[in-house]
Parts: C-alpha cells; sequence; structure tokens
C-alpha cells in the first residue's frame, strides 16, 4: 500500500472515528462504486451483505474500521460519508463552473458570486449571524462544506439549488439519501480538507425551518378500486409495482416509475386492470417524489405514469390460467409527451 493510499484509509478511519458513516469512492473521483439495483427485471441476488434485503451505497456506510480496512485494501478509494445514517446535514457551497456563470433570473439577491455570497445574503435578509461556529471543510475546488447535527424528531433529505425547497443559487444541502466526499479524499482539482476542526453545532433553527419539507398540496386523482376485484396475478403486480415505486431512491425516481408504469400497463393492455386503476394506485406510490429530496413535479409524475401505461398497453400479459376481467377501459383520459 502506497503512501496516497495509506492516507486515504487513515482518513476513512478517521471520518468513521467521529462517528460518520463511510463508503468506499471511485479512485480520483466523486462517484461510489457501480453497484447492483433491485429491480423486477434485474433484482439483488440476495447474496452475500445482501442476503436480508437489498443494501445500496447509504446502506452499506460503516463506521467499523475492520470493514473499513477490508474495503480500502482492494484499492485507494476516494471517502463517501453518508449524511443521514451519520446524523448530519451539511450545507454545501459552491462556485460557478465558469466565469460566466451568473444567478439565475428571478435570483432576489444581487452582487452574489457564489453560494458564500449567497448564504450570506440569505442570513442577513433572516437578520441571522453566517454559521461558521462548526466544523467547515473546503472542497478539491474551493467551496466549503458545513458540518452541523441533523435536528431531532425532523426527517431531512437533500436539495440542490432551488430544488427540493432547497435555500437556491449554489447551495446544496446533504441529509437523507445523500452523501458528501470527505476530506482527504483526492480528484484532479485537489483535495479536500477539514479546515475548521471544531465540535458540530446544531443545523440552526431557522435554516431547520426553511429546509423542512412543506406538506404536499392535495391533487385529485381517481380514487383507486380494491385490488380484491382483480385476479391474484394482477393484484400480486400492482402491489408488487407499487411498492418498488413507493421505495425508490433518489436519482432513480422518474426510470422506476416509468417501468413500473410500464409493467401494470402489460396488465392494462390484457384487460385484467383498468387504466384509471393502474394510474390512481402508481400516483398514490409515488407522492413521496413530491418532497425536499427530489425535483420531480405533480404534472412529470402524471406524464410518467401515463407514457409508461400507454407502452405496457402494446404487449399485454396474460397469465396461460387467467381470463381477462376488465376489457375495454385501456385509454388513458388525458396525458401525452415523452417520460419525465
Amino acid at each position: 500500500m502506497d503512501t496516497t493510499h495509506q492516507r486515504l484509509l487513515t482518513a476513512a478511519l478517521a471520518a468513521a472515528a467521529r462517528g460518520w458513516h463511510v463508503f468506499p469512492i471511485q479512485p480520483g473521483l466523486k462517484k461510489p462504486p457501480a453497484l447492483h439495483g433491485d429491480t423486477l427485471r434485474k433484482p439483488c441476488p440476495r447474496t452475500g451483505i445482501c442476503r436480508e434485503g437489498h443494501q445500496g451505497w447509504e446502506q452499506r456506510a460503516t463506521t467499523d474500521p475492520d470493514r473499513i480496512r477490508a474495503a480500502w485494501a482492494r484499492a485507494p478509494y476516494n471517502i463517501g460519508i453518508a449524511t443521514g445514517p451519520s446524523g448530519l446535514v451539511v450545507v454545501d457551497l459552491d462556485l460557478p463552473k465558469t466565469p460566466a456563470e451568473r444567478p439565475p433570473a428571478g435570483c432576489p439577491h444581487t452582487g452574489i458570486t457564489d453560494g458564500l455570497d449567497h448564504l450570506a445574503a440569505i442570513c442577513a435578509d433572516h437578520e441571522q449571524p453566517f454559521p461558521w461556529d462548526t466544523a467547515v471543510g473546503r472542497t478539491a475546488r474551493g467551496g466549503w462544506h458545513l458540518y452541523f447535527t441533523a435536528p431531532l424528531g425532523i426527517r431531512l433529505r437533500n436539495t440542490g439549488g432551488e430544488r427540493g425547497g432547497g435555500l437556491g443559487w449554489k447551495i446544496d444541502t446533504r441529509a437523507w439519501g445523500g452523501y458528501i466526499v470527505a476530506p482527504g479524499s483526492i480528484t484532479r482539482d485537489g483535495i479536500y480538507a477539514l479546515t475548521d476542526d471544531r465540535p458540530l453545532t446544531p443545523l440552526p433553527a431557522w435554516l431547520t425551518v426553511l429546509l423542512t419539507p412543506q406538506p404536499v398540496a392535495p391533487t385529485t386523482a381517481a380514487p383507486p378500486r380494491s385490488s380484491a376485484r382483480l385476479g391474484a396475478y394482477t393484484a400480486a403486480a400492482v402491489r408488487g409495482e407499487c411498492a418498488r415505486v413507493a421505495t425508490a431512491q433518489p436519482g432513480s425516481h422518474t426510470t422506476t416509475l416509468f417501468s413500473a408504469s410500464g409493467n401494470l400497463g402489460q396488465h392494462v393492455g390484457a384487460g385484467s386492470l383498468a387504466w384509471g386503476d393502474a394510474e390512481a394506485e402508481l400516483y398514490t406510490a409515488a407522492q413521496h417524489m413530491l418532497t425536499a429530496d427530489c425535483d420531480c413535479t405533480d404534472r412529470e409524475i402524471r406524464r410518467t405514469i401515463t407514457n409508461g401505461i400507454r407502452a405496457g398497453t402494446r404487449k399485454p400479459r396474460i397469465p396461460r390460467s387467467t381470463t381477462p376481467a376488465v376489457r375495454g377501459d385501456v385509454t388513458p383520459t388525458g396525458g401525452g409527451g415523452r417520460a419525465a
């Protein structure tokens, strides 16, 4: 193990000693290693670490020194910190990607040039001091990470700029469902470093209020019919696909929703499931996507469902021993366009 490799292992162990749950990131990069997924067509093999349930990077993150040494013995991995399991909320203050990049039209603040400026302006708006009184890290590109302990009783998710109820231009936050690149990690832009190693403070209450997801406004959707009237094969498909949508992770919302809609669309095409029933069940399962960790919109969700069901109807799925039970309701009442 060369010097760089050893430094990365030491940095991973140091983060874990703080109680931060770490996992390997591809050497020299900011992306986690490719892991198998868990879909209906390509299910998790349920072997090894997944034998009791599928484990993604957030679930695999650990503070166990033995597991960390074993993982980092394989390669000089960079270090990811899974913020949710670590009890962290990290405010990520970015720099513009190019000198010409400017705040978008409609940004309420003028004269800001990066995330640091923008957060300072937001603090001024709320008559609050800038929250420097916590651990602070510097990113490889020169941005900043402000580390806070997560508020009790509130499960915050990620935000990106203004998306997901975020703070705005060049300010991201990472909590449940997210990760940051840990101090000691190395990319071609430089080294991540902890520049102010002081005890963490709780996320300021006023920032907690700003980042707490607002309740989703109720929308009208056709009430789902009971799956009791469906054949066992179709009812199981509805339950399984809706469960998959309801547990879809950030970053896979649209693909999971389209896939599930397509699979139920095959039952619609076969006449064993009404279009309206499939649409309503999927829409209900997808409600969690309208929260702070994702920029999905109600319109995009409905459009993805419509397009997925339509695609599925072209390949009807009829079990050999089942006679189609519901024929006729196989066309949407609206929608269209390509998937979100």
